[in-house]
């Protein structure tokens, strides 16, 4: 049996896309307002837009899809599970996989690993999303990657703010 060589650190990084923000919250605010499904869809995808939580199954190859409306009846279903769960610290979700680590082909691949740190009065939160090629990461990018998750993060902290 053969094995491939690893892949080197650097490569896969040059397909991230990251986002490192001190927020103004507390992390157990922060923490609440992503793991229960009730408060995540109050601040999931960028206003005007709306969320439909559709199955949020916290744990490791557990659910969690969303469905997003916008304005003008455009809709993202956004399938997906996650992968890692540790409480009050970090969160990993995929689009790659479904509900009990079934295989998904969706019209854009990422994982996301979410963490939050106590920083001062607030929290270091940092999102960063790997995709699989660096075509994905562009068009990822490229459809606004950096204004969209920079809004839903300013949303999530100014709710979580109101949470604590």
């Amino acid at each position: 049996m053969t094995q491939a060589a690893p892949e080197p650190a650097g490569d896969a990084e040059a397909r991230d896309l990251i986002i490192h923000r001190v927020l103004k919250a507390p992390r157990s605010a922060l923490w609440r307002a992503w793991t229960d499904p009730e408060l995540l869809r109050q601040w999931w995808c960028p206003k005007p837009w709306t969320t439909e939580v559709k199955a949020f199954d916290l744990q490791p190859g557990g659910a969690f899809h969303t469905l997003m409306r916008g304005p003008d009846g455009g809709i993202s279903d956004n399938p997906g599970s996650f992968l890692e769960v540790v409480p009050q610290s970090r969160l990993v979700f995929t689009s790659m996989l479904t509900a009990g680590w079934r295989p998904n082909t969706p019209w854009l691949g990422f994982t996301a690993i979410i963490t939050m740190a106590d920083e001062g009065a607030g929290s270091r939160y940092t999102a960063r999303v790997m995709h699989p090629d660096e075509a994905t990461r562009d068009r990822h990018e490229k459809m606004g990657f950096f204004d969209g998750w920079n809004t839903v993060i300013t949303q999530l902290e100014e709710f979580a703010v109101s949470l604590s």
